[in-house]
C-alpha cells in the first residue's frame, strides 16, 4: 500500500503577478531554482505532459507528470502519470504589485517507509529544501525583473 506525504511552503515575490506566473509556468526553467530538479522536459506532442528528473546525491527519480489544472494567474496542478507517484499545485496571490507563490507537493512512498519517515526528520529536510527552492526562486524572479527594466 502507499502513503501520501504532503508539504506546503509559500513565499513573497517583489513581482507583479503577471510577470511571477510567466516565469513559474516555463516548466523547463524549473532546474534553474529547485535544487532536486535535475531537468524538466515539456513534451513537444502534448504540451500537458513533461517528462521530469529528480537527482540528489545517490538517488534518482523520473516521472511522467501531467498538468490537470491550470487558471492563469491562479493555479498550476499536476499529478504523475508514471514514474515516481506525485501531485501538487502551485498557488499564486496578487498583492498588488508583489506575489505569493504558495507550493505544495505531495508523494507517494510505501507504507513501510512512511512509518520510517514518522519521526519528521525526512518531512523537515523535504520542507526545508523546498523552501529554499523558494527563496531562490525569489532571487531569480528578482534579477529576471531588473535585467528586463534595462
Amino acid at each position: 500500500m502507499t502513503s501520501w506525504l504532503e508539504h506546503t511552503v509559500q513565499a513573497e515575490v517583489d513581482a507583479p503577478i503577471e510577470f511571477v506566473w510567466g516565469l513559474w509556468s516555463d516548466l523547463e526553467q524549473m532546474p534553474r531554482w529547485m535544487k532536486w530538479i535535475d531537468s524538466v522536459k515539456v513534451m513537444e506532442n502534448d504540451p500537458d505532459l513533461s517528462r521530469w528528473k529528480l537527482a540528489s546525491g545517490a538517488l534518482e527519480f523520473t516521472w511522467l507528470s501531467k498538468t490537470v489544472k491550470v487558471i492563469p494567474l491562479q493555479i498550476l496542478q499536476w499529478e504523475s502519470v508514471d514514474g515516481l507517484p506525485n501531485r501538487g499545485a502551485v498557488r499564486f496571490y496578487d498583492r498588488h504589485g508583489s506575489s505569493i507563490v504558495k507550493l505544495t507537493v505531495a508523494y507517494g512512498v510505501p507504507d513501510w517507509l512512511a512509518k520510517l519517515m514518522d519521526n519528521g526528520l525526512v518531512g523537515r529536510v523535504v520542507e526545508t529544501t523546498l523552501q529554499a527552492d523558494m527563496n531562490r526562486f525569489i532571487e531569480y524572479a528578482t534579477k529576471a525583473k531588473d535585467s528586463s527594466k534595462v
